[in-house]
């Protein structure tokens, strides 16, 4: 619900058109459709809380009247407060609850889950704070106190979800290492939100070396190969802009998982095709 997000800014500016959208989404196969009223792209302006509600609010009304499994995605206490009351049932909130001091109290006392983004400020004015000599170790480490903090807030484990908050002040070697290494994020010991869709890393990657980076749409392939390999690691889910290819990609990935747990079942149990008996 932004006119300046990265990729899809001002085609869903409209609530009628937003909702239509979000359903549209649930058809293609989402679980859950992730609404926000303020771009959090790099050197994005932020908008005033009164401009936020104004654009969230009748959004997540409309979904989850509809029956849709609302999330909001805001840095804002108020904000949560008043989706959760409208209907969201998750807070995504890219800070971790940094940006708002109010954010933890005001979501330990509705019980709702919240994600923990790994976040290093505000990218007003470019991407801030990137610098990394371990950036899987620092982001885990990193991460692992803000989940602390939030769980001494109130929330409860059970709740909490974590995101290594690709392209955030961070360059796309330093996103290719944490997709590398989602094992380490998961040992955290919370569900594991992935959010690489159409990002800036996806288009260094599929310019090579000399050329230009696609525009943000035309990295929906890429997308999809990174939900493949996030639900291969055992994420617990990934964001992105167009969920058809992406939920193919998950299916094929548990297919593949449910093949790979089969066979070793079938040798535990001293099972053998053709070419263990020959």
């Amino acid at each position: 619900m932004t006119p300046d997000s990265f990729s899809d800014g001002g085609r869903w500016f409209d609530t009628s058109a937003a909702v239509k959208h979000g359903l549209e989404l649930v058809a293609q196969g989402a679980d859950l459709v992730d609404v926000g009223g303020e771009s959090t792209r790099p050197g994005a302006t932020r908008v005033d809380e009164a401009e936020e509600l104004r654009r969230v609010i009748p959004v997540v009304r409309g979904l989850a009247s509809e029956g849709v499994v609302v999330s909001v995605d805001t840095m804002r206490a108020r904000v949560a407060e008043q989706s959760l009351a409208a209907g969201a049932a998750l807070v995504n909130d890219v800070s971790g609850g940094l940006a708002d001091p109010a954010m933890i109290p005001v979501v330990a006392a509705t019980g709702a889950p919240f994600v923990v983004m790994h976040w290093r400020g505000f990218l007003q004015g470019g991407n801030v704070q990137g610098a990394y000599e371990d950036v899987v170790a620092e982001v885990v480490d990193e991460l692992r106190a803000r989940v602390e903090a939030v769980l001494a807030g109130g929330i409860a484990p059970d709740r909490v979800v974590v995101d290594p908050g690709l392209g955030f002040s961070k360059e796309a070697e330093h996103d290719l290492a944490l997709l590398a290494h989602l094992d380490r994020l998961r040992a955290l010991g919370h569900p594991l939100l992935v959010a690489a869709s159409r990002k800036r890393f996806l288009g260094r990657v599929l310019a090579g070396p000399q050329g230009a980076p696609p525009p943000a749409r035309e990295r929906d392939a890429a997308t999809a190969a990174v939900s493949a390999l996030a639900a291969q690691a055992g994420a617990w889910a990934v964001r992105v802009h167009e969920v058809h290819a992406s939920a193919d990609a998950v299916r094929v990935a548990r297919a593949v998982e449910g093949a790979r747990a089969e066979r070793s079942a079938r040798g535990a149990r001293g099972e053998h095709g053709a070419e263990g008996t020959r």
